[in-house]
């Protein structure tokens, strides 16, 4: 099982390497963690395949999607989130998505924003800001909240943070993945929402037991 799942993550790096595209650093991060993962190795695979897919067709149409839109995918649900500032692009976003036949399920979670501040998300994505409080009344940016939620549930024990991914979009939290019980998934919920700066929490996580290896 191990030398399987070191050749997932060998499998995934090859992939985005081999499509150099934008904000590669933070995918190859994520195709790490899958060597710890509580689910198949076909799974994952395919999970691979699927996301360097879609942020394909991203780029082929219009690389800005790349900062714009962030794709989650487990066991062949993606999750959408991100800010595009025309209802138009984002219909043409799940377009994308759909059109690959090993999708099971879209949850579009894209919010519509004015071009301002889509233009001001893409600048940041672009120059990576540090996470930290900012502007008037030290309101707390997305990068800061994710980065908080990322200490606490690596530090929990009893949650597998390698089995969740999970997005801020303007203080928004979106997570996917799987719980191995209903004690892990309060758990994991109730830090989220206690973390400084979340207003809101929507979550798409399968309760499945762990994976025997």
């Amino acid at each position: 099982m191990r030398q399987s799942r070191e050749r997932v993550a060998v499998a995934g790096l090859v992939l985005v390497t081999a499509l150099g595209l934008a904000g590669c650093p933070q995918i190859l991060m994520e195709t790490a963690k899958k060597t710890m993962e509580d689910r198949v190795t076909d799974d994952q695979v395919t999970d691979t395949k699927i996301g360097t897919g879609i942020l394909s067709s991203f780029s082929d149409k219009d690389k800005g999607l790349l900062l714009d839109v962030n794709v989650d995918v487990w066991e062949q649900r993606v999750m959408l989130t991100g800010t595009l500032d025309d209802p138009k692009m984002r219909q043409e976003v799940v377009r994308l998505v759909r059109a690959d036949q090993r999708v099971r399920q879209i949850y579009d979670e894209i919010q519509i924003v004015t071009k301002a501040e889509r233009d001001q998300r893409r600048e940041a994505a672009k120059t990576k800001d540090e996470p930290k409080k900012e502007g008037v009344g030290q309101a707390v940016n997305d990068f800061w909240i994710e980065t908080k939620i990322s200490a606490k549930l690596i530090a929990t024990r009893g949650v597998t943070s390698v089995n969740y991914r999970w997005r801020s979009v303007r203080n928004v939290i979106y997570l996917i993945g799987r719980a191995r019980n209903d004690e892990e998934l309060k758990m994991v919920l109730d830090i989220i929402r206690h973390t400084e700066g979340v207003t809101q929490v929507k979550y798409f996580v399968d309760i499945k037991p762990v994976l025997k290896s």
